[in-house]
């Protein structure tokens, strides 16, 4: 403490303007001089005993910062007491719950970045590995032309899997980072609706499946036409997907003082009760899953309608099929 510069200044002062007071004093009086000669060198020890105390305060926060900055975040040096160190006391503590929050999520993000990775190899190697087999069979020249028309499909195939697994992560990762603004537009949901199933027709009525549409024509609300078609789309054609042939799926909307709802449901076989909590998580495959799905549609679906200040929630009965309820709320927009 005594090599601060400050305090040497402090304590030199304090003395010279205590020694000055107690000479002045003697020539006054003798006792007096005495009396304020002991008052101040009273004084000069209780300074100096509480300086001492608060630079061991002030220790104990740096030791405290030291070890925060080890990673030690379960450190709590909050006090009842009231003062200027109370108070910097609750402000480190503050910092520190903040800087350990902040650490947790830098870690989750680290665990997510790899584990999609890993997922993004897992999904890409598959294709990737099969086109490259039915690429070597082609090259032999003893194989038969219908074998080769039907791996040069199969690539065909895989190329479009891949190409559309490539675009659908490039959504997210913008949709991720926050660089895509969702317009706000009236969307009429009917018109939407058309729009998002438009390219799903041929795969229905390959299936021989039924689309029954039904809602208020004026039915609308406030978000991106193009984006909501998208996310809408995806929950169809996972429908289509778990629904067999000859079976149905049945889009009902409405509008409500509070929100514009959309259903969709399907006669499908319905998702597995242990499954239904990670359907809309990345790269999730349920039990009944087709070999195929990568496990994206449903994650960018969610994402799409969060972004829109909307809800998507689903509930499924084993063998009596599956409903999705999407809300999007006019408040939020």
């Amino acid at each position: 403490m005594l090599r601060n510069k400050e305090i040497k200044i402090y304590l030199t002062l304090l003395v010279s303007i205590s020694l000055m007071g107690s000479v002045a004093c003697f020539f006054v009086n003798i006792i007096a001089g005495i009396i304020v000669l002991s008052a101040l060198l009273l004084v000069i020890v209780i300074s100096f005993i509480f300086t001492k105390w608060r630079y061991k305060q002030l220790d104990q926060l740096s030791e405290y910062l030291r070890r925060i900055t080890s990673g030690e975040y379960s450190l709590d040096i909050r006090d009842n007491d009231e003062g200027e160190l109370s108070i910097l006391k609750s402000e480190i503590y503050k910092v520190t719950v903040s800087l350990h929050e902040q650490a947790e999520l830098l870690k989750k993000d680290k665990l997510f970045l790899a584990d999609s990775i890993s997922d993004i190899s897992h999904q890409l190697k598959t294709p990737i590995t099969s086109m490259f087999v039915m690429t070597e069979l082609i090259c032999d020249e003893s194989l038969p032309q219908d074998k080769r028309q039907e791996f040069t499909q199969n690539i065909r195939s895989q190329l479009e899997r891949l190409k559309w697994l490539v675009a659908s992560l490039l959504k997210l990762s913008k949709l991720d980072a926050g660089t895509i603004e969702l317009k706000k537009e009236n969307v009429n949901v009917r018109e939407l609706i058309s729009r998002a199933t438009q390219h799903l027709l041929i795969p229905m009525e390959i299936k021989e499946q039924i689309l029954e549409i039904s809602g208020d024509d004026n039915a609308k609300f406030i978000g991106d036409f193009n984006w909501s078609s998208e996310a809408t789309s995806n929950i169809i054609k996972n429908c289509i997907e778990h629904t067999p042939c000859g079976g149905k799926i049945v889009i009902d909307f409405c509008e409500t003082t509070i929100y514009t709802m959309i259903k969709i449901v399907d006669s499908g076989g319905g998702i597995n009760k242990e499954d239904l909590p990670y359907i809309f998580n990345r790269f999730y495959k349920g039990k009944n899953a087709d070999n195929n799905s990568i496990g994206i549609g449903l994650a960018m679906t969610k994402s799409i309608l969060q972004k829109q200040g909307a809800i998507i929630e689903v509930t499924s009965e084993k063998g009596k099929g599956t409903q999705f309820t999407i809300k999007i709320y006019k408040s939020v927009v």
